[in-house]
């Protein structure tokens, strides 16, 4: 773990410092559009087991860097591994995604949840996390994570993914001292978790917020972003001689860019839905940037995918502070060399935006 880092693209960029290229890697790097990772996930019997066999989990978290020139590796997990070792028992229905056998509905849910030990009923997050900083020997940085509290609270009271997301908002609206109870709970083993992330060997963190946009404006700071900015309070800040940079990405964001850039955090993402340029001119130097192309941009032929690649590097402009990625999480069905092609792409065409 004491492996020196030879690629630092990544983490100089979150720090806003020079680089010779813009770094990229892509949200769901690895997952389903590779074959090698549908071998591994059957090889494992199921994606929770796929998650929780740290070997298997370092192997598909090393695939999409053995045939893309990757900044970053991210660990394989999920976000629900917190809610699961709260007690709510996760299993995944096929076509179904997701599910919970036990759902949070009452003040007495809250007080029944478990506070595990990221190093006990996580561990296996852990090991997955030594294993692959082992493994990595310092090729590129690894990122660890974990889904917001808010996104997570939402799994929690619907039991899966919902569509109207009506039992988490009439709760936030009839019972609102029930779910900041939840926040709190989660918000609480959610920083532990991310801590212990570091402490294994993560040399960045991310925070999933995918549903802060179902949110009025209100709301979304009372609900959403004030549980995260205590989670950027409290998160290990530096590890191994080297500062620990955390990205906060609220799905549908644009709106509270400028708000989000306050918290104290390295880094925003963006999805596709917020022009790059109009993104720096709210924040300023305050942070920095990851995004933001279209995943349906890689359906197309890899010309298209060039010229959107190109696009979006103008979008955010000249100079330091931009991490490429995609807008969201890649889609299952892309070709791999259509995401190579993205990627391809970023490396050619970046230097020029640098000095």
């Amino acid at each position: 773990m004491t492996a020196e880092l030879k690629n630092d693209r990544f983490l100089r960029a979150l720090a806003r410092e020079p680089v010779d290229r813009t770094p990229v890697w892509m949200m769901r790097q690895a997952g389903r559009y590779l074959p090698e990772y549908r071998a591994t996930r059957a090889k494992a019997g199921s994606f929770v087991a796929l998650c929780q066999n740290p070997e298997l989990a370092c192997e598909v978290t090393l695939q999409p860097l053995e045939r893309y020139p990757m900044d970053a590796a991210i660990l394989f997990s999920d976000i629900l591994t917190v809610p699961d070792a709260m007690g709510l028992g996760l299993h995944f229905e096929t076509g179904e995604g997701p599910r919970f056998e036990r759902t949070i509905q009452t003040q007495a849910d809250v007080d029944g949840l478990a506070s595990p030990d990221p190093e006990q009923e996580l561990r296996y997050v852990m090991d997955a996390v030594r294993t692959i900083r082992r493994e990595l020997g310092g090729r590129v940085p690894l990122i660890g994570f974990s889904g917001s509290p808010w996104t997570v609270a939402t799994y929690m009271v619907e039991g899966g993914t919902s569509k109207n997301f009506s039992r988490i908002k009439g709760m936030l609206y009839d019972q609102p001292a029930v779910l900041h109870s939840l926040l709190e709970r989660v918000t609480t083993t959610t920083l532990a978790y991310l801590n212990a992330q570091v402490a294994a060997g993560a040399q960045a963190v991310m925070v999933f917020d995918t549903w802060g946009s179902i949110l009025t404006p209100k709301t979304y700071l009372d609900f959403s972003l004030a549980y995260m900015q205590r989670i950027v309070d409290g998160l290990t800040r530096e590890a191994g001689g080297r500062k620990v940079p955390v990205v906060l990405f609220t799905k549908g964001g644009g709106p509270w860019l400028e708000i989000m850039a306050e918290t104290g955090c390295d880094g925003l993402g963006v999805d596709w839905t917020t022009d790059l340029s109009e993104a720096r001119a709210k924040v300023g130097d305050k942070v920095a940037l990851q995004g933001n192309l279209d995943p349906a941009v890689l359906y197309a032929s890899p010309d298209v995918i060039r010229e959107e690649v190109r696009q979006v590097l103008e979008s955010y402009g000249r100079g330091p502070g931009h991490v490429f990625n995609l807008g969201h999480g890649i889609h299952p069905e892309v070709k791999p060399e259509h995401a190579g092609a993205m990627i391809e792409a970023v490396v050619e065409l970046s230097p020029a935006f640098h000095d």
